[in-house]
Parts: C-alpha cells; sequence; structure tokens
C-alpha cells in the first residue's frame, strides 16, 4: 500500500512550454484507486497544443497535467475497494477515470501516477487482456476515436471506403471498417512513412500529394453513378485528416448514397451543396469520442493478432524526454505514433 511520497507529474505552461516535475502523490480515499503509468501515447491534439499553445487541441490550461492515452497498472487501493487488486493491468477511460468527465482529454496520461476516485470496472477502469502487450494497450484510446468513427458510418458488408489520414485514428478507422464488413478500405495521406504503414497493414493507399485520389478510387473500386455522371464505386468517406477540400472532394467523387464521417477536428464552417446532398442521397455524419462498445472492439481486435497494431509506433522515448516526443509526434513526415515509457 502507497501511502505518500512524490512523483513525477508532466505539467502544461503553454506553447512549447512542458516541464517535469515533482508533485505530491495522490492519496487513495476509501473506494480510489491509484495507478501507476505504464505506457502513454502522445494524441495529435497534444502535439498541437505542445506547437501552437492553448486552445488548438483539447482544452489544456497552463498549469495543469495533460495526456489521455495510456495504459497502467493498479498502484493501490482504497480501505473498501475490494474488485481491484495492485499489480492489475487496465485501460483507463478519460471521460470518467477521473471522476470529471471535463478532463478527459487532460486525465494526467503524462504524469507517473492517475488517481481513479470511486473506481468502477467498465466504467472507469477496463481490464487489458494478457494477449495484449503494454505497447499496444497504450494506444487503446486513439483506436477506440477510430473505431467509432467507423462504426458511424453504419459499414455493411461488401461496401468499400476511403479514409482521408494514415495517422493513429485513420488506420484505427480503416480496420474497424474491415472488421466491420468493408470489402476493401483506400488510406490516402501525403506522409510515406505513413502510407507505407498503412500499406503494411495490408491496406491499399493512395499519396494525395502525387495522385489523383478520384483517379485512384476509379481505378480500385471501379465507377458506379454519380449526380453529374461517373463516381468512384466507394459507399463510404472517412476523413481522419482535417485537410482544407475533404468535404468538397467526397462531394465531387463520391456515388449516390454514399456517406462522409468526419472525426478529424477542423474548426470553422465548411461550404455544403446542400441540393447536391439531397439529390444525390449523401450523408454528412460527425463522430466524436467513443463508448464502451467500442472498447471492446478494440480489446478483441488487438488481442486477436489478426493486425500488428504496435507497427505503427515509430518512436519511443523514456518519460523524461517528453518535449521531444511531443516535437516529434507533430511532423507527420517523420513519424506516427509516438509512445512514452515510465520505468519502474
Amino acid at each position: 500500500m502507497i501511502e505518500s511520497g512524490m512523483m513525477k507529474a508532466a505539467i502544461y505552461y503553454g506553447q512549447k512550454n512542458v516541464s517535469i516535475e515533482e508533485r505530491p502523490l495522490p492519496v487513495c480515499g476509501p473506494r480510489d484507486v491509484l495507478l501507476k503509468t505504464v505506457y502513454a501515447s502522445v494524441c495529435g491534439t497534444d502535439a498541437a497544443v505542445w506547437r501552437h499553445g492553448p486552445g488548438t487541441g483539447h482544452r489544456i490550461t497552463a498549469g495543469s497535467e495533460f495526456g489521455h492515452e495510456a495504459v497502467c497498472r493498479v498502484a493501490a487501493v482504497g480501505a473498501e475497494v475490494t474488485d481491484f487488486q495492485v499489480g492489475q493491468r487496465v485501460y483507463p477511460y478519460p471521460l470518467w477515470v477521473t471522476g470529471d468527465p471535463s478532463r478527459a482529454g487532460t486525465m494526467g496520461a503524462f504524469s507517473e501516477y492517475i488517481l481513479a476516485p470511486n473506481a468502477k470496472w467498465r466504467e472507469g477502469l477496463y481490464p487489458v487482456p494478457d494477449a495484449i502487450d503494454d505497447r499496444t494497450a497504450a494506444l487503446i484510446e486513439p483506436f477506440t476515436v477510430g473505431t467509432r468513427a467507423a462504426r458511424r458510418a453504419q459499414p455493411c458488408a461488401g461496401e468499400n471506403a476511403v479514409v482521408f489520414g494514415a495517422g493513429t485514428i485513420g488506420i484505427a478507422a480503416a480496420i474497424a471498417l474491415k472488421r466491420f464488413g468493408c470489402t476493401q478500405v483506400m488510406v490516402c495521406d501525403v506522409s510515406p512513412l505513413r502510407l507505407e504503414k498503412a500499406r503494411g497493414l495490408g491496406f491499399p493507399v493512395c499519396n494525395s500529394a502525387q495522385e489523383d485520389v478520384k483517379r485512384r478510387a476509379l481505378d480500385l473500386f471501379g465507377s458506379a453513378p454519380g449526380l453529374s455522371g461517373s463516381a468512384a464505386g466507394a459507399d463510404i468517406y472517412l476523413d481522419a485528416a482535417g485537410a482544407e477540400g475533404l468535404l468538397e472532394l467526397f462531394q465531387d467523387m463520391g456515388k449516390i448514397g454514399s456517406r462522409m464521417v468526419v472525426v478529424a477536428v477542423l474548426a470553422g464552417k465548411r461550404p455544403v451543396d446542400i441540393l447536391h446532398m439531397t439529390y444525390a442521397q449523401k450523408a454528412l455524419i460527425g463522430s466524436g469520442g467513443y463508448f464502451p462498445e467500442d472498447v471492446a472492439d478494440v480489446m478483441e481486435t488487438m488481442a486477436g493478432g489478426e493486425y500488428d497494431v504496435a507497427s505503427i509506433i515509430t518512436h519511443e522515448f523514456p518519460h523524461r524526454e517528453l518535449p521531444q516526443a511531443l516535437e516529434l509526434a507533430g511532423h507527420p513526415d517523420q513519424a506516427l505514433n509516438v509512445v512514452i515509457r515510465y520505468d519502474g
């Protein structure tokens, strides 16, 4: 039982200003669980607030802990806790683990310890199957986001899909679309490194900086009726890139009855041709966050071993080098997924 002490916590102070500091170790109340972080993963929003300052990613305030993608072990339990045992490996569900949903993006995954007040199984904490290694388990959270986006597309067996963005969430969505029944899923990006990772997982790819996406989709999926002529035979489009022009591209190349899910964060208004969308029977669908069913699907995917999920991890840093990890994670031409290792 850990009674007291100090821990190393990552504190965000603003643009390119993160400090690893000694902070008091959280103390368990009677029904609380203390978690020791094993691995954390750097989200694109973490890299954004590092590079550009507050307001460019999750709501992270100066002087606070941050990070929200992690796998942990139970380090201590409160006197009244009977459901959790010290040493158990768990996935902390960011929305509920701290007891404060507003801290979903800042639960403290970049600190050595996280306090889970009034912890409950499959609410704030989920058991991680033995078949999932620690590094892979650090990607559970972003994979749930991608899986939710794929589910929002309502994929049917035999359909085809195009995923824009070969980051962690885009690749997670592509894998989920295949598991949900899609025949072919093409992944588009401008980073050769990321496209090579997607290709290594078995996906046809398109470098949209060098290739015509519509032409590539026509070659891969064949043609289908569009409102203004021949369209690509893809049923689903999924935006995990957040790049300008993707909504317009969907309206141009999507066939009648196709649908687009947007999971990437790109603030501001976008032009939509309502008459075109109406007569083409197209759908535009938003996706944010995830639900327990997505956690279950991701655990099953990772434990099943069909996809080498850990292959998308391109870099690993020790906790003390978190600033270097945040900097590298913001360069998609140099890195895909970046993880942080906590020793001890």
